[in-house]
């Protein structure tokens, strides 16, 4: 495949995955890449790097999981860099945005945060992995923060993972405002404040970008994320220090 070179160019933990792994990985990104359509915005002429580089990330998210290619995406709009939209928490406002992940709508991207984020898989911040996780939150149809959990109709047997999903985010949620609001560091972004739809994806982040800060100072929290995404990216990163 001649877009391996771009996987261990801008995929910062792609040689760190396993075989298996990466071959798993590979055979998400074709589909990923089949089903959507990216399109190049701001004078941007779209090429395999860009679409194999962003595809790469959103996919990370699918590995080991039964995979739904983002049922309701269609389109990815990919810009140079940061663009100028409308605040979604303030209408009569304008802001340059990274990106934005729309339910029934494309996902928009900046090309130079997507890139430098794929590369740099160390400090927490991720935009292709931020707005696919709104895309995973949003499957079920409303973005709370809460994506479907387990698999299956057995509702009764899926209320426990539910519950417990609950009880985790609800309290760690309400910790990082806490501390946000005293202006104290956190591994997880302060954005994942705005609600709980920003917080599940600020969470995804920091469990895939920081898993070991993570899961020393948040371990349930991990543990919820680790169950979800069927991952345990402590793995990957093994004894780095951040």
């Amino acid at each position: 495949m001649e877009w391996i070179n771009v996987l261990e160019s801008n995929l910062g933990v792609y040689g760190q995955l396993s075989a298996a792994d990466q071959r798993e990985l590979q055979e998400h990104i074709l589909v990923f890449l089949t089903e959507k359509r990216f399109e190049g915005c701001g004078g941007l002429e779209m090429d395999d790097e860009i679409r194999v580089t962003i595809a790469a990330q959103a996919c990370l998210l699918l590995l080991h999981r039964e995979p739904a290619y983002y049922p309701t995406l269609r389109t990815i709009l990919v810009y140079p860099s940061s663009y100028l939209a409308k605040n979604p928490y303030d209408e009569n406002s304008q802001a340059h945005r990274l990106g934005e992940s729309w339910q029934y709508g494309p996902v928009v991207l900046a090309w130079d945060s997507s890139r430098r984020g794929g590369r740099n898989a160390y400090d927490g911040r991720n935009v292709v992995m931020h707005e696919f996780a709104h895309q995973l939150d949003q499957i079920d149809g409303v973005a709370d923060g809460a994506p479907p959990l387990g698999q299956g109709g057995d509702w009764a047997g899926r209320k426990p993972v539910y519950r417990s999903w609950a009880l985790v985010f609800s309290r760690e949620f309400e910790r990082l405002q806490n501390r946000a609001a005293k202006g104290k560091k956190t591994v997880i972004d302060h954005y994942g404040t705005t609600n709980p739809a920003e917080f599940f994806a600020t969470a995804t982040e920091a469990f895939f970008e920081k898993p070991r800060q993570l899961k020393k100072k948040r371990p349930e929290l991990y543990a919820e994320l680790r169950s979800y995404y069927k991952q345990d990216p402590v793995t990957w990163h093994g004894s780095r220090d951040y």
